[in-house]
């Protein structure tokens, strides 16, 4: 009976000790950085879809620099780091800048008055 007892005793001063830890939370992008960058990365997507590369390849640079910035002053958990850092460069990198092609000079104009110059009637 002692030993039953002592038993008990054991049993459940080891499971007052015993320590639950809830689980790990999960690191999650800040709402304001998800917004933010949603908003870039749609104005990336019009200006592809009107077919300037060029505005394109700009709002790019201003994401990844955005992603970068948000990396070196540490508002972005680990987790979350490399492969954003590496989706906004991946992204920059396939805009292509076309310029569109420079317009046609103006053909130059018909000066019908300087034609003749120094050719007066009246010399011969």
């Amino acid at each position: 009976m002692r030993r039953a007892a002592a038993l008990a005793a054991v049993a459940v001063l080891a499971g007052c000790g015993a320590r639950h830890a809830a689980p790990p939370t999960q690191p999650r992008l800040p709402h304001a950085l998800g917004t933010a960058w949603r908003e870039d990365a749609d104005a990336v997507a019009a200006a592809l879809a009107v077919g300037d590369g060029c505005l394109a390849q700009q709002r790019a640079a201003a994401l990844r620099t955005a992603v970068i910035a948000a990396v070196n002053t540490h508002r972005l958990a680990p987790r979350f780091q490399e492969p954003l850092v590496g989706a906004a460069n991946d992204l920059a990198s396939r805009i292509r800048c076309v310029p569109p092609p420079a317009p046609a000079p103006p053909p130059p104009a018909h000066d019908d008055h300087g034609k003749h110059k120094g050719h007066d009637k009246g010399d011969d």
